[in-house]
């Protein structure tokens, strides 16, 4: 029982969404497919890459990666043709250049931003106390006004 328990669960891996007739007869244009399709956004699932998706476009994807490396095209072109044609959005690890760059260094600013802004604030807040002194106390006039309020 146990057994059968686990062929199911490998049988369900997503690892297993390449179906063996997109399977290239040569091994190591395979593998280089393989590694190309592992760095591939499903632009249906989103968050997995072209090799672990079952859907129908991410199939289309495979099959058109291993077309282009069996023309003879390098890894880079294929990537390069793919990104030209659906966009940066298709790369799981999108390039840190260009307006992504910005985006790479967006949150790490931000963060050095805040941090500054807090260390800014509280250090101020600290000359207010230093620099007046103890400001909830009261002056000689402001006591002598208190008691005469109070007898009232």
């Amino acid at each position: 029982m146990k057994r059968l328990l686990l062929v199911l669960m490998l049988l369900a891996s997503p690892l297993w969404a390449v179906q063996p007739d997109e399977m290239l007869d040569d091994p190591v244009l395979e593998a280089r497919a393989r590694e190309i399709s592992a760095g591939l956004r499903c632009l249906v699932c989103r968050n997995e890459s072209i090799d672990e998706s079952n859907a129908e476009l991410a199939r289309d994807l495979r099959l058109l990666v291993r077309e282009r490396l069996v023309e003879g095209g390098t890894n880079v072109e294929t990537v390069d043709y793919i990104v030209a044609r659906d966009g940066e959005y298709v790369l799981l690890r999108p390039n840190a250049q260009g307006a992504n760059l910005l985006l790479w260094l967006a949150g790490p600013a931000l963060v050095l931003l805040g941090l500054g802004l807090s260390v800014g604030f509280i250090r101020k807040q600290a000359r207010r106390r230093d620099v007046g002194g103890e400001t909830d106390t009261l002056s000689k006039a402001e006591e002598a006004r208190l008691r005469e309020i109070m007898r009232d």
